[in-house]
């Protein structure tokens, strides 16, 4: 039972459904245990900006947008901003791989759409305390997926370190459209040995081809786009 002298639990609504978000806050208003920081909102970029300037105790987000910002990346740059908040991730379907990865952003758990109201409620006042939102068997399902993740991107990291440093400026002007004539002129070397410092590239990430290694490169972080 809430401690009546307790403040309410601070909560932002981050959907861009506009009929659920509409409901969510009828129902959170309703409970006294809860307080919107704002009313609900849209894109995940509002709820980063609201989060700047209001201390929010739980986020409510959505995992998918229309937008180029995924609820997870949404999620990853507000416990940047406010480690102690939870977020809480609803989806309507149970793609493991987006589960790790709201895990690995530092979702306090997930909330399927289909939750009832009590159920809804109990979960956010549960993420508050810090509880982890997440059943057993789901939990049980994403350990090993997670520790896989872990793996492959630490295998990735050790291909990306044995990059000497012009290999790994020829892969960010590979990145940015360059041939290797072009390469080769800017950095005064010949043709050869641009060819000869690509071909080492690929050999050392494992891809055959330069826009393969771009793409890797890219996807674990050597390149930001």
């Amino acid at each position: 039972m809430d401690d009546m002298n307790d403040p309410p639990i601070s909560l932002l609504i981050c959907d861009d459904h506009r009929i659920l978000t509409d409901t969510l806050r009828t129902v959170v208003q309703q409970d006294p245990g809860l307080r919107l920081v704002s009313s609900p909102v849209h894109e995940p970029d509002e709820a980063i900006e609201i989060l700047r300037r209001e201390p929010t105790d739980v986020v409510l987000m959505d995992i998918e947008f229309r937008g180029a910002m995924s609820g997870i990346d949404a999620t990853r740059r507000i416990k940047e901003i406010s480690p102690s908040t939870k977020v809480v991730v609803m989806t309507a379907h149970e793609d493991e791989r987006l589960l790790v990865e709201a895990v690995e952003a530092g979702a306090s758990g997930f909330l399927r759409k289909t939750e009832g109201v009590d159920e809804l409620l109990a979960a956010l006042k549960a993420a508050a305390a810090g509880e982890i939102l997440i059943d057993p068997a789901a939990l049980a399902r994403l350990l090993p997926l997670m520790a896989r993740e872990r793996e492959i991107r630490h295998e990735a990291a050790q291909k990306l370190a044995a990059l000497s440093d012009r290999e790994r400026q020829i892969l960010r002007m590979l990145s940015e459209g360059l041939r290797n004539d072009d390469i080769a002129e800017l950095l005064s070397i010949s043709p050869q040995t641009v060819q000869t410092h690509v071909r080492n590239v690929l050999g050392k990430l494992g891809v055959h081809s330069k826009l393969e290694a771009v793409a890797f490169a890219v996807r674990n972080g050597a390149i930001e786009r």
